[in-house]
This record gives C-alpha cells, structure tokens and sequence, in this order.
C-alpha cells in the first residue's frame, strides 16, 4: 500500500515528472530503426511488467540521492529488514588494502541494492559493481557501476573494463555467476561461477570476501527461467526482475559475511574454475552456521 501511495501521489505531479525509465527509448537504444516493428500492445505490456510508472515514481521522489545514499534509500522504499551476521569479518575500512566481494544472487535486484548499502556505508562509496548495462539507465546507482553488456561493442571492451575496476582505488563488489539464481530439483542456487573474480583478485593481490544472502524469487520465474535457459537464445526471465522486486518488499533476509579467504590460497595447484567453484560452495555452506 506504501509503494501505491507513493507512485499515486507523485503521479499528480503529471508533467513534472522525468520518465528516467522509458521501455520506448530503451528499445530504440537496443534495437535502432527496427524497434517501430515491436507491437504497441507489447511495449505497453512491458511497460507494466517493469513496473515503469512506480520505478518512475520513487526515481523521482529519490532524485537527490546518489550512491550509497541512493541505495540506502531503496532499501527503506522496499521496506526490507535486513539481519547481518559475521559482520566482524568485514575488513576494517582503514587497513589501506582492498577486497573483491563475492556473493551468491538468489534475487537479481533486491540482494544487488542490499549489498550495496552495506558495504557502501562500512566503506564510504569506495566500491563499484559489475552490472548489467540496462541498470546505469538508473541515476542515482549509475556511479557504482562499472556496465556489462554481453551483446554488442561493450562485450568486445568488458575485458577492460574489469581491469579498470580492479586497477582502481574501490573494491568490487561482484556475483560471480553472471545471473540470478535458478530452482533445480527443488534448490535454489546459482549456476556455475565464473573464474574473473578468481584470476583478478589474484593478479592485484585482493583478498576475497565471501558473502551469503538469503531469499528467492517466485516459482514462476524459476519454470520462466529454466525453459528461457533451454529453449530461448535470450534471457527472458531478466524482463521480469523488477516485478520480482515488488513481490519481496516487506520481507526479512539475511546476509552472512565469511572471513576473508587470502588472496595467496588461489594457487596453482587448482585451476581458476575450480578455485571458483569452492568460494562458491564455502558461500553457500555459511547459510547453513
């Protein structure tokens, strides 16, 4: 009722208000000249499903806000409780090194803005996130974000741009699994992580952080996701990310920080994949202390 009044009240606004999301303009960004073929009754339909009037809405309410700020004030928009346990191993601020933050990505939204507030504010900003592209559309999280686009001219510069990441002044804040979680044979866990996280921190001499975060999305966007992954060249189920978001407001997770795994422990005596897949499996084994 909350997030409705909010949309409601800041619509009287009518003309005042920017349409930082607009699926018309994003569409033509991704698409050119072809997108005037995509059907007025599906662009209206994913206007609806990305929720573009209330995103529209809280961007706007929120417009003063940037970083850590911003997101601190997502969480509250959200109403999320949020319960952080091993907060000790977070490394202290001022011992002059830095981190790569790794956690699983049971939500793809809401863990992603929960994270950020937690480690934006233990940190002061000093942190950055590899992100889907389509999410520097949102102002106030644009200068946190390092970009990915897996399509396109960005794909050919990605390698670059994560060593600019790790070459700078911030830790990074990554999921390593690319995307969020998926339900198989009644679990949900991400997919197989990627080795960057692995051959980066080792190459700049970061120590890695392990983060666990609890929660999951509906049974609809798993069955969505499952048969997107099988049968569809893209990624279908990402469309539905945000109304997943509005479906876990008000909800309760916990966030649960390992001790911090050296740098050095990433030898070669495993490969960068292998050494992935057990940060991975000590991740997943913290929800379970």
């Amino acid at each position: 009722m909350q997030l409705n009044l909010i949309c409601a009240d800041t619509m009287k606004k009518g003309k005042d208000i920017e349409n930082t999301i607009d699926i018309d303009k994003i569409l033509r960004g991704k698409m050119g000249p072809k997108s005037k073929y995509v059907p007025s009754f599906l662009v209206s339909w994913l206007k609806r499903v990305v929720h573009q009037d209330q995103v529209n809405a809280f961007l706007w309410e929120s417009r003063d806000k940037v970083g850590t700020p911003w997101l601190e004030e997502c969480v509250r928009y959200l109403d999320m409780t949020l319960i952080v346990e091993g907060k000790e191993n977070l490394p202290d601020p001022a011992d002059g090194r830095l981190y790569t933050f790794v956690s699983n990505h049971p939500l793809g939204g809401e863990d992603g803005v929960a994270l950020g507030a937690i480690i934006g504010r233990h940190y002061d900003s000093r942190f950055r996130y590899l992100v889907n592209d389509l999410l520097m559309n949102l102002p106030g999280l644009a200068p946190l974000c390092i970009p990915i686009n897996k399509t396109g001219k960005q794909a050919r510069n990605f390698p670059a741009m994560v060593e600019a990441g790790f070459q700078s002044d911030n830790h990074m804040l990554m999921f390593p699994a690319g995307l969020c979680s998926r339900k198989k044979n009644g679990v949900v866990r991400d997919l197989p992580w990627k080795k960057t996280f692995i051959s980066k921190s080792v190459q700049y001499k970061r120590d890695v952080v392990p983060i666990h975060f609890s929660g999951h999305n509906s049974p609809f966007f798993y069955r969505l996701a499952n048969f997107s992954d099988r049968f569809l060249p893209f990624n279908l189920a990402m469309m539905f990310l945000v109304d997943e978001m509005y479906k876990n407001v008000h909800k309760t997770f916990t966030v649960t920080v390992g001790k911090p795994i050296p740098w050095q422990t990433f030898d070669r005596s495993k490969t960068p994949m292998e050494w992935a897949k057990i940060v991975q499996d000590r991740v997943y084994a913290l929800s379970q202390k």
